[in-house]
């Protein structure tokens, strides 16, 4: 099952792309709640490259390494890549006017149901969306 989520970010392409591909900017909103947190985030951003960013819970209680490798990094537009358990992930990047409309896709995985998996994913959307709209 693929699942699609989507945010608009009142942001141009370029700057949204800069929030989503830094390590910086990553850090800074990639988790679903207030209680977690991206400690660290790093990325070799090419077709082949990696990425690994560590999730936490703030209370020291979980964590856990989201990472994968790039297989497509068309600047400003696309980026597709592949998660360790081989499920794929596209997010597009699309300018309407001066805003940025984010289209993120991903394959489901069998442990949880779809509806969760939705939600979770899109609360990170959420928070970057936060993040962006905030600078």
């Amino acid at each position: 099952m693929t699942i699609t989520i989507e945010t608009t970010v009142a942001a141009s392409v370029a700057t949204a792309w800069q929030a989503w591909t830094s390590p910086a900017a990553i850090t800074q909103w990639n988790f679903a709640s207030p209680d977690w947190s991206c400690p660290r985030a790093e990325l070799d951003l090419r077709p082949g490259g990696k990425f690994k960013y560590r999730m936490e819970a703030k209370d020291g209680s979980f964590g856990f390494d989201f990472e994968g490798e790039f297989t497509a990094v068309i600047p400003n537009q696309k980026l597709e890549y592949s998660l360790g358990d081989d499920r794929k992930v596209s997010v597009d990047f699309i300018a309407e006017g001066g805003a940025t409309r984010i289209v993120e896709s991903f394959q489901a995985e069998d442990a949880h149901a779809g509806e969760a998996q939705r939600q979770g994913w899109l609360a990170i959307l959420h928070n970057f969306k936060k993040f962006v709209d905030g600078r």
